[in-house]
């Protein structure tokens, strides 16, 4: 006869839909806190420009709480969805994430802005495919490479396969163009073949090709060769009011900023003088207004983001959870990749490129996307701790 915990435990194992039963966490620690910061400083970015082009101070910040509230909706079903679950739907995602890239770039269904055609109208916001790609990407090659996990360290064909699909969609995505995701997205791929312990002399060939591959295409675009003429020197008198203009002026906000800031809503870059200001460079106003301190935290948090997002996955690793470690080693270098590239563009490091900071900038898909994305790293650190747990108790009782 069946025990009651032995019921208890097979009706928890039945149970399609069961959310985790937790206090405050890390991740949702972090990702409250740079959610809450977001809203602040875009606001403070946005009050201006929102003032002057809606004839309201707090147009940005009504719109950016709506996604705010639609992103803890989709994150709370996100993390009462199981593991398994995502891990069946993920082809049929992967194929979703491929329909919508070849139809931004369809005229009439894609939305071109600044030359770009990376977004698709819809009744309340435009929908961008290349952050919906990004995510059910990686999901796919984490479902891949549990399956795959042997064979992709000796076979050629089974460690082209997920470059294969990567690559296409960086095809898609230079077609947008949109570099900043195709360079996150490629990078993402390499790093998780190699957290599945592929040999490096496989990366060799592929990153040769990959490298050329990139020099063709700055090669063929002269905007491209234009941004990264004016990021080596954006002072130079024909950069400072041209290309090099934004890296200019976000330096600027930098500069005023010093070690404590101005103030908040104290900022002048916001002005007019810094274009996409609560947008791609929210992180410079952040700088204007809360000084070295103000970025510190900013770029802590992401820092403390990622490390919980490995350690998620080493813990799943090592209770042979390789689908839920792989994911988990996915979302933390998209968090890193996105992170990077943002904070490198508004310093200086890096050439001026069209890319939010996850959370901070506005943008509804972008802040939507973050929040599901930070609920799935939830979901993975509850079931992978269940699954430690019960392997304690299968120890203590010594079965």
């Amino acid at each position: 006869m069946a025990t009651a915990s032995g019921l208890q435990q097979q009706a928890a194992q039945l149970s399609f839909i069961e959310a985790p039963q937790r206090g405050l966490n890390s991740v949702l620690l972090i990702a409250l806190l740079l959610l809450s910061t977001g809203l602040l400083m875009m606001t403070s970015a946005s009050v201006e420009i929102a003032n002057s082009s809606a004839g309201d101070p707090l147009y940005y910040f009504k719109r950016q709480a709506i996604f705010a509230c639609v992103g803890l909706v989709a994150g709370t079903v996100t993390v009462a969805t199981p593991l398994a679950l995502w891990r069946r739907l993920a082809p049929m995602l992967m194929l979703v994430s491929f329909v919508l890239l070849i139809a931004v770039l369809i005229p009439g269904i894609g939305h071109t802005v600044n030359g770009s055609a990376r977004w698709i109208p819809l009744p309340f916001f435009n929908l961008q495919p290349s952050e919906l790609a990004k995510l059910f990407i990686i999901m796919y090659l984490a479902d891949y490479l549990q399956r795959n996990r042997e064979a992709v360290k000796t076979q050629w064909r089974e460690f082209l396969i997920p470059l294969f699909i990567s690559g296409f969609a960086a095809w898609l995505l230079q077609m947008e163009p949109d570099h900043g995701a195709l360079v996150i997205l490629m990078a993402t791929t390499f790093c998780l073949l190699f957290l599945a312990d592929v040999k490096l002399k496989r990366f060799a060939p592929i990153v040769a090709l990959a490298g050329a591959g990139f020099s063709a295409i700055a090669y063929t675009k002269p905007h491209v060769i234009a941004r990264f003429t004016s990021f080596l020197n954006p002072w130079a008198s024909e950069n400072v009011f041209g290309d090099g203009y934004q890296l200019s002026q976000a330096l600027i906000a930098f500069g005023r900023g010093e070690w404590l800031g101005t103030g908040l809503g104290h900022s002048i870059q916001k002005l007019y003088f810094l274009p996409e200001a609560h947008t791609d460079f929210v992180l410079a106003i952040i700088g204007e207004e809360f000084g070295l301190f103000g970025v510190a935290f900013v770029v802590a948090l992401f820092c403390l983001l990622v490390a919980r997002a490995f350690a998620i996955g080493r813990l799943a690793q090592t209770h042979q959870s390789y689908f839920a470690a792989y994911f988990a080693y996915g979302l933390g270098l998209l968090f890193a990749g996105q992170a990077l590239i943002n904070i490198g563009v508004n310093i200086g490091l890096l050439p001026t490129k069209g890319l939010t900071l996850p959370f901070l900038s506005y943008g509804g898909a972008s802040l939507i996307i973050s929040c599901v994305m930070a609920a799935m790293l939830i979901r993975i650190q509850f079931e992978t701790e269940r699954l430690a747990a019960e392997g304690r108790e299968e120890r203590r009782w010594g079965r």
